[in-house]
């Protein structure tokens, strides 16, 4: 059984589940235009997925068959994993900004021994101790969600109004999460005439109660020195600018008062900074900067998987403080320490 919301104007969302994830699903948002329903992200790639987006879109007066074009926010599995099979079924186009389509390229590309030596090198040069970085060293074979995620067949442009016919949907470019995420302007008044200016599905970029991951960009071949925090707050600030009347979000649910939460999180990373900032009274490595930060459970109850993630986080943390001058590497340190300027 689907679980469905009719949000009015001819825009409806189906809540695609996440098998094993806290998250619980993703909402994939069905917008009618005239050359049939084109969905905003799609899901999970999972067979129970599947049936409950097929299930979801009769639910909401249309078929699969019948999906005119797929815009994905960004390219991460929760909301891309089953573009592939729209495609398959409707003959729709599938719509990523490049900069993620780039990161979809290079994941089908890659074997999955490459990422492994490059999450060993980089664990170790942010001090985590050998024997987590020992399991990489000797993988197992297994089969992840995501190492074949759907080739795009356009790619979104920034300020672009998207290929729906009858309706006004433009792409704010807005980078953080992943590079190459993106939000979505549905440039039409809003139906029950809420103040603001239409509607945003914002994916994962603008959440009513969740502060998205902000780790950095990972590409195995990119020596660039990126600063998707700065990418994130820069990118927050223009939504808040924007003042839509609602924000349909691929997570949780519907809200308003996109300035108020926009200027909630940015408080939560200023604080978030400043805390850093104190910790680093003292050199630390990325490693013991993540082992030191506040997380939703003690740093020992946190798995495997989601301390990686952590120092990700802190090291997105660090190069923010890093750019703006607040904090520097200490010289000749091996792994790298940090330090408070």
């Amino acid at each position: 059984m689907a679980t469905t919301f009719d949000h009015g104007g001819g825009v409806r969302s189906v809540a695609v589940p996440i098998p094993d994830n806290p998250l619980g699903h993703t909402l994939v948002h069905v917008v009618e235009t005239d050359r049939g329903p084109v969905l905003v992200d799609t899901g999970w790639d999972d067979p129970g997925s599947w049936d409950t987006l097929v299930a979801g879109l009769a639910a909401c007066r249309t078929a699969v068959d019948e999906v005119y074009g797929v815009v994905v926010t960004h390219h991460h599995p929760d909301h891309h994993g089953l573009s592939a099979r729209v495609r398959e079924a409707s003959g729709a186009w599938v719509a990523l900004h490049p900069a993620d389509a780039a990161i979809v390229r290079r994941t089908r590309e890659t074997p999955p021994e490459r990422w492994y030596t490059y999450m060993a090198a980089k664990l170790t040069a942010a001090g985590a101790p050998e024997e987590h970085v020992a399991p990489l060293r000797t993988p197992r074979p297994r089969t992840l969600p995501g190492l074949s995620p759907a080739l795009p067949d356009r790619e979104i442009a920034p300020g672009e109004l998207l290929d729906l016919p009858g309706r006004r949907l433009r792409a704010i470019w807005t980078p953080g999460h992943t590079p190459g995420h993106v939000c979505l302007h549905l440039e039409e008044e809003h139906p029950a005439r809420l103040a603001g200016h239409g509607r945003l599905f914002s994916g994962d970029h603008l959440l009513p109660g969740i502060t998205p991951h902000i780790g950095l960009y990972e590409d195995p071949d990119d020596t660039t020195v990126t600063d998707p925090l700065g990418d994130y707050l820069d990118s927050l600030e223009r939504i808040g600018r924007l003042a839509p009347a609602e924000v349909l979000p691929a997570h949780q649910h519907t809200f308003t008062d996109a300035p108020g939460r926009v200027r909630e999180l940015l408080a939560h990373h200023e604080e978030r900074l400043a805390g850093l900032l104190a910790l680093l009274s003292e050199p630390l490595t990325p490693w013991q900067v993540a082992e030191r930060m506040e997380w939703n459970r003690p740093w020992e109850q946190i798995p495997y998987g989601s301390r990686n993630i952590a120092v990700s986080e802190a090291e997105a943390h660090l190069r923010r403080l890093v750019k703006q001058g607040r904090a520097e590497a200490v010289p000749g340190s091996e792994p790298v320490a940090f330090v408070a300027v």
